[in-house]
């Protein structure tokens, strides 16, 4: 790397301290909203079942009253009686289901929700990952193309300056000259626009990690990109149609519907609880039968309640009717989204080995375009190449780097999109691409 290119590098690159993949990761999980919307609903789906377990549980519950009241009768020919004073009552009931279908159904669906939310959670953690990853490497390509452009202005600079040279000498013509000095323009007009796009990228990367001023550490060099393992896009086919965030949704989706279809079908069904009470009413003035008797009955009982619904205006059936369409759908859904895991899986597949192939097109590109630059400017010391000649070479040659480096990171992305199409990106992966960068 020339020293042109190496100071541009050290002025992109902004504040010494930068931080690593992963560390930006960690950041952001304690920031990014999705995620932790993610989190919450898996608690709130916890939560949940747990209310649904209590249509399994025995309830309990406490009353108690007082009021006043007042009663005249009259008995001729005995004498008239009135009777007034309060009433005093406390209770207590209990009740255990013995036979409720619906309610063991839906102990089970809110087992299979809390399933539910954490396929969701899943997925909002790999699209994190994802997420920080690319606009970690979107900061890298920024940083890359402002040193290539800088590095080729300077080279432009150069030119420009022994066109001038020669133009004086009267070994050069002024065409030569004006071509260096447009160029050099039109340079710098990139440099503008490659500088703002790299604050751009740097506001995006601190947006999602919530910080200001994330700087990530770029790729150690050389850089050696591993091949896609295993290199059968048929493994990671069959890994996204089973482990899919996704796809995982709607198969347990599925399964609620059936249990659905299940507890339509109890509403033919009969329950049984078994109950108990025991009360106390208590009288201190007497009552009418007894007055100015005071008085206490307690009472306690004992059984079981039987209760078998006999016709409620088709809607039983009707109920029925709607979840099995309901049921037709979850289970349409969870074709599409295996197909859809199965085709984004293969796009990405062959993205990563179009990726690697590109990469490797580019290496031998560069070596090219190095080679071609340093002969034109041969040439042009020795006069068989024209200024035009070289400023091309320049242009391809930094044009050539700008291309690597940006492909580098979109198979590096690329691989981590791949593994989430697949449903198998966890934090691992993303340590293993700390293992590429500078430290």
């Amino acid at each position: 790397m020339s020293l042109a290119v190496a100071a541009a590098f050290a002025a992109a690159a902004g504040p010494a301290q930068a931080q690593s993949l992963s560390a930006l990761v960690e950041q952001a999980r304690g920031y990014d909203a999705a995620w932790q919307a993610a989190q919450a609903q898996l608690q709130a789906a916890a939560s949940r079942a747990e209310q649904a377990r209590a249509g399994l549980l025995p309830s309990a519950g406490l009353t108690a009253g007082v009021n006043y009241s007042r009663s005249d009768v009259t008995r001729p020919p005995l004498p008239d009686v009135t009777v007034n004073g309060p009433t005093q009552t406390a209770g207590l009931q209990a009740s255990q289901p013995l036979y409720r279908p619906a309610n063991r159904i839906g102990y089970e669906q809110g087992q299979r929700g809390m399933d539910l939310a954490g396929a969701q959670l899943d997925a909002a953690e790999q699209d994190l990952l994802v997420r920080v990853s690319q606009a970690y490497f979107d900061v890298l390509g920024a940083q890359d193309t402002l040193a290539f452009v800088r590095a080729q202005k300077a080279a432009v600079a150069e030119q420009w300056a022994a066109a001038k040279r020669n133009f004086e000498v009267g070994t050069a013509t002024v065409t030569d000259q004006r071509e260096a000095k447009a160029r050099h323009d039109l340079v710098s007009a990139q440099e503008i626009a490659a500088d703002n796009d790299l604050h751009v990228k740097r506001l995006a990367l601190d947006q999602i990690v919530g910080r200001t001023g994330a700087s990530p550490l770029p790729l150690a060099q050389p850089v050696h990109l591993s091949e896609v393992q295993p290199g059968d896009v048929g493994h990671w086919v069959r890994n996204a149609e089973e482990q899919q965030p996704l796809v995982r949704q709607a198969a347990m989706a599925l399964d609620v519907a059936r249990l659905e279809t299940d507890k339509a079908k109890t509403g033919h069904l009969p329950t049984v609880d078994l109950q108990a009470s025991y009360g106390i009413q208590r009288t201190p003035n007497g009552t009418v039968l007894m007055p100015g008797i005071n008085s206490r009955t307690n009472v306690a009982s004992v059984g079981v309640a039987l209760n078998l619904p006999l016709f409620a205006g088709f809607a039983v059936q009707n109920r029925i009717k709607e979840t099995l369409s309901l049921e037709d759908k979850a289970r349409a859904d969870l074709d599409n989204a295996r197909r859809s895991a199965a085709q984004a899986t293969r796009a990405a597949f062959f993205g990563v080995q179009s990726g690697l192939s590109q990469v490797s097109a580019l290496q031998a590109a560069e070596d090219s375009s190095q080679s071609a630059l340093d002969a034109n400017l041969l040439g042009y010391k020795v006069g068989v190449r024209v200024n035009i000649d070289v400023l091309n070479a320049q242009s391809q040659l930094y044009q050539t780097k700008r291309d690597l480096a940006m492909a580098r990171y979109n198979v590096l992305v690329g691989t981590l999109r791949l593994k989430q199409a697949a449903g198998t990106l966890t934090s691992a992966d993303v340590t293993a691409v700390d293992a590429l960068l500078a430290r």
